[in-house]
């Protein structure tokens, strides 16, 4: 009897549960046959901690609670029903009803239950990594921004390098979403064909696949969310750098760490289900029954992405699930094929505010998805006999048989397989897939067809360098539409009829309506890529394009006053004669010349801009326009049959063709810096 006491309890721990907790023990193995002879049983008393307090100062309402009769044999014990996310007191005691021994305090918290609470941090979980997918994405924007510059500029109708481009855009930007926004307002710009469109949005598909392997590698197989503080503690300090490109991967690594605490904390919202629960039971039921089960969790993968509007949210959700053994393999390998679908609502939405062209780009991204979840659908059954086929082969484990270990790995070999199979299929029925984007998105007249740059905001990247090429190529052909503008007026100096004159003076007073309207979009856009911090390269160029597109509106104005000015010559029955047509014919030779110089200028790389074709031919326009001046002084001295008011006229319009000419160096001295 001597060797019983509250030291014959041993080893006393407790493990935390959803609203309440597990505690177990040990006996001391050498008085554990005189416990039971002398007919002992375990008790356990327990007592929030407040209560404990409460108790102790004498409160009522506030006494522990004791559980008595437990067998000897028994070694661990769950209560429940308890207060989530509270903290506990409990006591372990021997008893045979006339001598108890309770052992110290220990202490025991319980988890909070599933209810609005664990909902709510679920979705904050989720949207911290939504955040973190943000922020990570822009610093790689930034980091990587000539990169993307040069991936861009490499675009061409070969539909494989359209491919590449947006699997390496995707890859280094870990967002399909920036690539396929991007597209879509390219191709609203007129900066891109449909087909080049395609391609890259394929590329896109295939590029966002790597974030489902960062996901099940870092996110599951190795917990990067417990060394976030480190990569925080790491890129906090960079963020006080002059350096924009360290800045940039501050943002970056930040974004990483916030990405994967986010999914930790996903981890742990997720509630804990058994197999028997009702939700675990649905999927299981459901699953089995063939094409109508696949199609509704496609529709269920499709309606997540469409709310939190990111497809790897989405997928890092549905992964949680699986790794939770909520949902079996085959139902999130479903999932997933709708989260390819939801993803095109992005494109969609971008393309609302576009032109048709812009419109059917979106609409080739959302063929391209439709239909390659189209034939998995089908053929989904042998998709995933095959995928279990090669995890097996390759020692992955078995994704059916153990879900929970590898099923995670079999979502991102079978969300790759299919994309890439995907676009093997598609990539050769792009023309198809236009035509069909052209068919379903009908024009709706010119308005929506004629060259506009309303919306040049509306692909707005947050890195300058991205946003400056599309500013660039956008300039490029404004430079285009002055140059129509000189063809026109110079088509007006010839014609004869009254009602193609009319046509043509209509045509250039709308093209200089354009010319005011893009230089406010573009200054507006330029304006708002100003707003962060520029490195002096990007404030230079950013200063030459303004200059620029002051010079190109000018221009505009120019061509509609000369138009003016032959209009007035027209009804006041004024001609001139041969040789003063062919005079200022040359003279438009020279600024077309010129136009043609300044046009390829403007689509070089500032450093492959020469500016001395661009010299020679203005000082050409320069001794034109004296020599026809010359000219034109000795003849009102000598002819009196030169009139006095189509001279006048003619001098105006020879003289605004040296103007422009002096527009056209402009512009080009602006693409080097010279302002």
């Amino acid at each position: 009897m001597s060797n019983i006491n509250s030291g014959s309890i041993e080893n006393i721990s407790s493990t935390s549960q959803i609203e309440g907790f597990t505690t177990s023990w040990n006996l001391d193995y050498e008085v554990f046959q005189d416990l039971k002879e002398q007919g002992y049983t375990v008790s356990i008393q327990y007592n929030t901690k407040i209560g404990a307090k409460r108790y102790e100062k004498g409160y009522s309402n506030s006494d522990w609670i004791v559980i008595n009769g437990i067998d000897l044999h028994t070694t661990s014990y769950s209560i429940d029903s308890l207060a989530g996310e509270e903290s506990y007191l409990f006591k372990i005691g021997i008893s045979n009803g006339e001598n108890t021994f309770w052992s110290d305090k220990n202490t025991a918290d319980t988890e909070r239950g599933w209810g609005i609470f664990r909902f709510l941090v679920l979705i904050g979980a989720l949207g911290m990594f939504i955040y973190g997918m943000k922020i990570m994405s822009e610093g790689l924007q930034q980091a990587a921004g000539s990169r993307l510059r040069y991936l861009l500029g490499s675009i061409t109708s070969n539909r494989v390098k359209g491919v590449l481009t947006g699997f390496g855009i995707t890859s280094i930007v870990q967002s399909s979403s920036v690539t396929t926004v991007m597209t879509v307002s390219f191709v609203n710009a007129g900066l891109m064909t449909l087909v080049q469109s395609a391609g890259v949005m394929m590329g896109a598909n295939i590029g966002t696949t790597i974030t489902g392997w960062i996901i099940n590698i870092f996110g599951f197989k190795v917990s990067i969310g417990s060394y976030a503080l480190v990569l925080i503690a790491i890129g906090a300090p960079m963020m006080f750098f002059g350096k924009q490109k360290i800045k940039a991967w501050s943002s970056a690594i930040i974004g990483f760490s916030l990405l994967f605490m986010g999914l930790g904390f996903l981890k742990d919202a997720v509630p804990e289900l058994g197999p028997d629960s009702w939700l675990v039971q649905f999927f299981i039921d459901f699953k089995d029954i063939p094409v109508i089960s696949t199609l509704l969790f496609v529709l269920l993968g499709t309606l997540v992405t469409v709310i939190v509007q990111s497809s790897s949210a989405a997928m890092a959700l549905t992964m949680t699930l699986v790794a939770g053994g909520i949902v079996p393999f085959e139902v999130a390998a479903a999932m997933i094929l709708g989260e390819n679908i939801g993803t095109t609502i992005t494109a969609e939405l971008a393309s609302t505010i576009g032109n048709v062209h812009a419109k059917r780009s979106a609409r080739i991204h959302s063929l391209f998805n439709v239909i390659g979840v189209t034939w998995a659908v089908l053929l989904f059954p042998f998709i995933l006999q095959g995928i279990e086929y090669f995890m097996v082969s390759i020692g992955a484990g078995n994704p059916f048989e153990n879900p929970k270990e590898y099923a995670n790995t079999g979502i991102a070999i079978f969300h790759t397989a299919f994309n890439l199979a995907n676009v093997f299929i598609l990539i050769w029925f792009v023309p198809n897939l236009v035509r069909i984007a052209e068919r379903t998105v009908k024009s709706k007249g010119g308005h929506d067809e004629e060259f506009h740059l309303d919306y040049i905001g509306a692909g707005y990247m947050s890195t300058p360098d991205l946003s400056l090429l599309e500013a660039k190529k956008e300039i490029a052909k404004f430079g285009e539409l002055t140059g129509r503008m000189s063809k026109f007026s110079r088509d007006l100096l010839f014609e004869k009829s009254r009602k193609k004159q009319k046509l043509l003076i209509d045509r250039i007073a709308k093209y200089e309506e354009i010319t005011d309207r893009v230089e406010v979009e573009v200054a507006n856009y330029l304006s708002k890529i100003s707003e962060g911090e520029l490195s002096i390269d990007t404030a230079i160029r950013i200063r030459g394009m303004n200059s620029i597109v002051n010079d190109l509106e000018r221009i505009g104005d120019i061509f509609y006053q000369v138009s003016k000015g032959l209009e007035r010559k027209s009804e006041a029955k004024i001609w001139f004669t041969p040789h003063q047509r062919e005079r200022l014919a040359e003279m438009f030779d020279l600024v077309d010349e010129a136009f043609v110089i300044m046009s390829e200028n403007l689509k070089k790389h500032s450093a492959e801009v020469n500016l001395i074709a661009a010299n020679e031919v203005e000082e050409r326009i320069n001794n034109k326009r004296d020599e026809i001046r010359s000219e034109y002084l000795d003849a009102l001295s000598k002819d009196d049959e030169v009139h006095m008011k189509g001279g006048i006229i003619y001098n105006d319009i020879f003289a605004s063709l040296e103007k422009v000419g002096d527009h056209i160096i402009n512009v080009s001295e602006g693409i080097v810096g010279k302002v």
